[in-house]
């Protein structure tokens, strides 16, 4: 399990150089890419922060070290997957010439209804319920059909990092480390070390 954080100070730096942590950047944070870190952009929706379709494609076009993006998350509605959909499908092809680009799952998405060839991540959003209700782990169980990675966000605890493990998630984001990180980066090291140890990681 691989788990993208802020680079909230020094320590953290570190813990991304030294490969035991990917690095989350997004447009309206304005932080710079660490050089030899693997990395993602998230589109700032979340945050009611999303700078504009041209704006957010110039922004990743700008991004140095590209060649180490995972994904970069295209515009999505927080909780509706047909709004999503309709946000999004314009700009796949448009993310996908720059970076892999990453579709979010939403309330009411099935696996079905996702354009599956025209995207390479699926982002596990929606609200917590549905992020951890059947439906989103019967599209993360299609997406792993298809050999597609899948990313669980908003992945704050152990317990949850624990559960997207089990589902089958290949890596996770959250804030954890943005509040303290000097007091909860060994904490969130040792979660990802018990997750390299099925054996413990199910006894957790």
């Amino acid at each position: 399990m691989l788990f993208f954080a802020t680079a909230s100070g020094p320590k953290v730096c570190d813990a991304m150089r030294a490969g035991l942590l990917g690095q989350i950047v997004t447009p309206a944070a304005g932080n710079a890419v660490l050089p030899g870190v693997g990395w993602c952009a998230d589109n700032a929706v979340f945050a009611g922060k999303y700078p504009g379709d041209d704006e957010y494609l110039t922004w990743l076009a700008e991004r140095p070290y590209r060649a180490s993006c995972r994904f970069a998350v295209a515009p999505d509605v927080v909780g509706d997957a047909e709004a999503t959909h309709a946000r999004s499908t314009p700009m796949l092809g448009r993310i996908r010439e720059l970076v892999p680009v990453a579709y979010v799952g939403q309330n009411g998405a099935t696996p079905e209804s996702l354009p599956w060839p025209r995207f390479d991540v699926l982002f596990i959003g929606g609200d917590t319920p549905w992020k951890l209700g059947p439906e989103a782990r019967a599209i993360v169980v299609e997406a792993k059909r298809r050999g597609k990675w899948v990313h669980m966000g908003r992945v704050n605890s152990a317990k949850r990092l624990r559960y997207a493990q089990f589902i089958g998630c290949d890596s996770a984001d959250g804030t954890y480390l943005a509040h303290g990180p000097d007091e909860n980066l060994p904490k969130l090291l040792r979660w990802l070390r018990i997750s390299r140890e099925p054996a413990l990681w199910g006894a957790a």
